[in-house]
């Protein structure tokens, strides 16, 4: 398994995390025991989705640059 294809299944994982987290919090809210703890558990797996949702979204980009530096040469 190559480097994307393993960083798509880690952002496949983060997303069930992120969803759980987020459940979560508004079961917190509901019942009205929400803490400051509840409401920042989101913010690992959505701050993880965000760092590699910007890595796949710039790696065509990336890919295709490094191919012109190279037959440019």
């Amino acid at each position: 398994m190559n480097w994307s294809n393993w960083l798509r299944q880690i952002r496949r994982w983060l997303s069930i995390a992120f969803t759980l987290a987020v459940i979560i919090n508004i079961i917190a809210m509901v019942q009205e025991k929400s803490s400051v703890w509840v409401g920042l558990m989101a913010l690992l797996p959505l701050t993880l989705l965000l760092l590699t949702g910007l890595y796949l979204f710039a790696l065509p980009y990336a890919t295709r640059w490094r191919g012109a530096g190279r037959s440019g040469g």
